[in-house]
């Protein structure tokens, strides 16, 4: 298991995992396909929006077993990546694409992958971090620190609302 800065661990009904920056080709793998699982095939987010421009340079974190099998995954976004999502300022990260495997989801996964984007997004020395929050999943958010400003829209068809959490 891995902790530290960009880390975190836990254990489910399969046995421990950790949360770890995903900076091998593999890692990316799984991240996308996590994504492709419950974006595209749960959600039905269309393939050509779920992916996009800021993957390649977007920190991403991964969440798997000790044997491999992967339940989750985030990303963040800083800089110019981030600035279209936060309101152009350059202290303010970015958190999206967070993802949990329908296996994986009640068992902390997602709270993990949260505090390791958190973590991640401080030692970059962002001062807060922002998220496009689905309705459902405002809850969540607002238990891990997040606040909820402005009015719903629509991402993928599906309402969502801006969340902040200073860091």
């Amino acid at each position: 298991m891995s902790g530290g800065p960009d880390g975190a661990a836990g254990v489910s009904p399969a046995g421990a995992y950790e949360v770890r920056v995903a900076e091998h080709a593999g890692d990316r793998e799984a991240c996308f396909a996590v994504r492709k699982d419950v974006f595209v095939g749960e959600q039905g987010v269309p393939e050509d929006i779920e992916y996009d421009a800021y993957d390649p340079g977007a920190l991403h974190v991964l969440a798997v077993t000790e044997d491999g099998v992967p339940l989750g995954t985030g990303r963040l976004l800083q800089g110019e990546a981030a600035a279209a999502k936060v309101g152009g300022d350059p202290a303010v990260g970015s958190l999206g694409r967070l993802a949990v495997t329908r296996e994986a989801r009640g068992l902390g996964v997602g709270a993990a992958l949260v505090r390791a984007i958190e973590a991640a997004a401080r030692a970059r020395g962002l001062a807060a971090v922002d998220l496009h929050a689905q309705t459902h999943a405002l809850g969540f958010y607002e238990r891990l620190g997040y606040v909820a400003y402005g009015p719903e829209f629509a991402d993928a068809g599906m309402p969502h609302r801006a969340m902040r959490k200073a860091l």
